[in-house]
């Protein structure tokens, strides 16, 4: 009898067990992790950019000689603030430490990359948000990893999460966002985070319906392109062609970048002198070329909008890049992306004014993608971004103006850790 009943008692505990572990659906409790920090970066992307766009109203105010003045002086305030609250890195610790220290990212030094980015960003320094953003939620997905124990891929999985969570929030762009998030760690294998794919595009769902919430930021385009109609096979070609233009001004970029970067390492001054000296030209910059200044968000709808001749728009291309150089070289923080596709936009009107009788918005898109995936290498996600931000509606065209800026790209990338070597230099 006892042994009918304690017979008895294991099936049903063992039924009652297995009723618990029974799932009929594909998600668990990670699913919940994603979301959640898609969630969070949200929050932290939604009320970073209310701050800054307040801080960049009152700062614009700022009249003439005066914003030499007010960038060196920003440059002087950032660079204190990161020589007293530490050193946050650049995009190239991001993909060091995905790559290389199982995707942990160090959220120690997070305020000073949020309070350091908003003064570099809303005096003008030309690099945008989405690099601080994607340092801030993706150092908070791998807190909340360790958090919750999590370990391996599932840790990698949710920072990198977080990242896409940041990119998303700033293109309002949920699948290009996390396809930049994968794409940017390596130059040419977008697939080798695959486990990363899906907790990628949860937390990026999560974190664009945050951010309109909090925003209250339209659904459609960023930029509005003059409408493009009646496409046909021969725009795929011509696309390539324009596309060579975008390229070359990408390897022109880079060139100025490292020119800068071996010019503020051989003077090996301590980083607020740097940053203070970089915003003394950055301020001139600005004075004389007023639309070089800032990252390029709105100063690229204004560029839609108006007239201007070649030689305007060719001052205008060399002193973005310039300004750009100086910036992401120098400690100034923020990312390069957004001021890309603005110096990809003077290209196509400067090409656009060569040949008038062409589609203003296929050169447009064709510059922009060309030059992003030359100096990224991130073809398929420029392909997606752009096709968001700009609402055009031909995405093959995009598809190969990305594709040979990124296979005319310079074999040594930008970003060095895409390659796949781990450095000392990048921590």
């Amino acid at each position: 009898m006892k042994f009918r009943t304690r017979r008895r008692a294991l099936q049903l505990r063992t039924r009652v067990n297995d009723s618990l572990q029974f799932n009929p659906f594909v998600f668990s409790r990670l699913f919940f992790l994603w979301a959640l920090i898609g969630i969070m970066g949200g929050v932290l992307a939604g009320g970073y950019w209310i701050v800054l766009e307040h801080l960049m109203e009152w700062l614009a105010l700022v009249p003439g000689l005066w914003v030499i003045p007010l960038m060196a002086t920003a440059g002087l305030l950032a660079g204190l603030v990161i020589y007293k609250l530490g050193d946050p890195g650049e995009m190239d610790l991001i993909v060091n430490n995905i790559r290389f220290k199982g995707g942990q990212l160090d959220p120690r030094n997070n305020l000073s990359m949020i309070l350091s980015s908003l003064v570099c960003i809303a005096s003008g320094g030309s690099a945008g948000p989405e690099a601080p953003l994607v340092q801030v939620v993706g150092s908070t997905g791998t807190w909340l990893a360790q958090r919750f124990r999590l370990r391996g891929e599932d840790l990698r999985s949710l920072s990198i999460a977080g990242m896409a969570a940041a990119f998303t929030a700033l293109f309002g762009a949920p699948l290009g966002g996390s396809l930049f998030a994968l794409e940017i760690l390596h130059h040419r294998h977008v697939v080798e985070y695959y486990q990363a794919l899906i907790p990628a595009f949860v937390a990026s769902c999560s974190s664009y319906i945050i951010f309109v919430l909090i925003t209250h930021t339209g659904l459609g385009p960023t930029w509005q392109f003059p409408l493009y109609t009646s496409p046909n096979l021969n725009d795929c070609f011509l696309a390539v062609l324009y596309a060579l233009a975008g390229t070359a001004v990408g390897w022109l970029f880079i060139f100025i970048v490292r020119r800068c970067r071996s010019l503020f390492r051989s003077r090996r001054l301590p980083i607020y002198w740097r940053m203070a000296l970089s915003g003394i030209l950055l301020g001139v910059i600005a004075y004389f070329v007023p639309l070089a200044r800032y990252f390029g968000h709105d100063q690229l709808a204004e560029l839609l909008h108006m007239t201007f001749s070649p030689q305007f728009l060719l001052l205008l291309m060399g002193a973005k890049l310039l300004a750009i150089a100086l910036t992401v070289t120098s400690g100034w923080r923020g990312g390069f992306i957004i001021p890309l596709f603005f110096v990809g936009a003077v290209t196509g009107l400067l090409l656009h004014s060569l040949f008038p009788d062409q589609n203003l918005s296929l050169i447009l898109i064709s510059c922009m993608a060309a030059i992003n995936a030359c100096v990224t290498r991130t073809p398929i996600s420029t392909t997606v971004l752009l096709g968001t931000l700009t609402g055009f509606h031909s995405i093959v065209p995009v598809m190969f103006a990305s594709l040979t800026g990124f296979f005319l790209s310079p074999k040594m990338p930008l970003i060095n850790a895409q390659l796949g070597v781990y450095t000392e230099e990048e921590e």
